[in-house]
């Protein structure tokens, strides 16, 4: 119960992000586009993207409710498409991907990282260029500027994400070097990854750049970022919706996208959100490397 009291407590702590004003312009239904969803999607007229918890600004789970970017890009496909696009939220990546592989939801609008194991069991819309970087208490008393300075650190991750993986490598590396290892706390949601720092059980949370972003902003000055405009231990990084291996979802969620960002819809929900530094010039399949 204590646990879940101080998710709350994060939850409120950080307050919805207040959106820019702009207006989101109604879309046409492509018929064209829609002819190409699977048979049953057409005549239940209606599909299940799962997420996995709060991921602001893009996804922002209060109680059943969903908003962020993410749903009004949902809001603005499901209207290309002619279909409701209803949404589900499960604990973790690991729960969302195995959701969407048993058929249980059709897909995730995301985004999730793109990486070539991932590709192996999905496939993945890009639709967002990311980044990940630190976010650290206020002053950065532990010195945390990149990856390579995180040897003896206590630092927070995603359970199941690629940040995890990637801190637990390099830990590795520290431990074969002599080093401390850096102890990897994995949390299943971003509020409580975030609270660890704010409690200062963990020196440092290790995630995409948008959300840590968010979560400095609402932070009344507690927090900062750190490790900017380096690898961190990655490549360029997509992040995108996720289908089944070989589902016609992808071929039909790309061409949607593209036509949300040719006609500037994309553009401006992106900016609404604060998302200017993740915009792609075209939404594309499986281009993580």
């Amino acid at each position: 119960m204590k646990t879940k009291a101080l998710v709350i407590a994060a939850l409120t702590a950080f307050s919805i992000p207040v959106a820019l004003a702009q207006t989101v312009p109604a879309q046409k239904t492509d018929e064209a586009l829609r002819a190409k969803l699977p048979e049953d999607i057409r005549k239940a007229g209606k599909m299940v993207a799962v997420n996995n918890g709060s991921f602001p600004p893009y996804e922002i789970v209060t109680g059943t409710e969903l908003t962020g970017a993410t749903k009004d890009l949902s809001d603005a496909i499901g209207q290309i498409l002619g279909v409701k696009i209803d949404h589900a939220t499960v604990a973790g990546l690991p729960a969302l991907l195995s959701g969407i592989n048993s058929g249980r939801y059709q897909f995730a609008m995301g985004p999730v990282g793109d990486y070539p194991d991932r590709q192996k069991s999905n496939d993945f819309v890009d639709w967002a260029r990311e980044y990940v970087v630190f976010a650290v208490e206020k002053g950065n008393p532990k010195g945390i500027k990149s990856l390579e300075t995180t040897c003896g650190a206590r630092v927070s991750v995603m359970a199941g994400g690629s940040a995890e993986k990637v801190i637990k490598e390099y830990s590795g590396k520290c431990s074969a070097a002599g080093k401390p290892a850096v102890e990897v706390q994995s949390y299943t949601d971003q509020p409580s990854s975030i609270l660890a720092v704010r409690s200062k059980r963990a020196d440092a949370f290790f995630s995409s750049q948008a959300p840590l972003s968010y979560f400095v902003q609402q932070s009344n000055g507690q927090l900062e970022l750190t490790g900017i405009g380096l690898s961190n231990g990655f490549k360029d990084i997509y992040q995108g919706a996720v289908v089944p291996k070989g589902s016609p979802l992808a071929e039909v969620l790309r061409d949607a996208f593209n036509q949300l960002i040719a006609n500037g819809t994309y553009g401006t929900i992106m900016k609404k959100w604060g998302l200017e530094n993740n915009l792609i010039k075209q939404a594309g399949i499986n281009q993580g490397q």
